[in-house]
């Protein structure tokens, strides 16, 4: 597989995690909406170390800790940083009911928007910044041609 095939491997995996977290934001399912905007975040950062490495992205689902490890963590703004610290804790995919029905109360139809249009902004972001790790290199002897 080349480089741009298991980028785009990731790419194809986030538009339907997108695209059902907006289903089911629209559909009043709070917490499994704000749980899909989670593994977007998660599968973006995946397909940006992709991009600019040769190594497997590590099987871990901290944010901060892959785009550390990738390099992007000290590109992004301080309102992105406080996005990946909002949906750290959206991670529910197997928490006990009590937790899960916490982190529920803390959403609403509002908040779960909101999340999915900032993990959707926050996902063109990174799209960006994979675009311009996969761009050929220009040296300066190019421009002179």
């Amino acid at each position: 597989m080349t480089r741009e095939e298991k980028v785009q491997y990731w790419l194809d995996i986030v538009a339907d995690d997108l695209d059902l977290a907006e289903f089911l934001c629209q559909n009043g399912r709070w917490l499994y909406a704000a749980f899909m905007c989670h593994q977007v975040i998660e599968k973006m950062l995946k397909a940006y170390w992709t991009s600019k490495r040769d190594d497997v992205p590590p099987y871990i689902h901290e944010h901060k800790r892959l785009a550390e490890l990738c390099g992007l963590y000290s590109q992004m703004t301080d309102g992105q940083r406080d996005f990946l610290q909002e949906i750290r804790p959206m991670n529910i995919e197997a928490r006990y009911p009590d937790y899960k029905r916490s982190i529920a109360n803390t959403l609403g139809e509002d908040k779960t928007r909101q999340i999915v249009e900032q993990t959707r902004q926050m996902q063109q972001w990174i799209l960006q910044e994979c675009s311009a790790a996969m761009r050929p290199s220009t040296s300066s002897d190019d421009t002179s041609k």
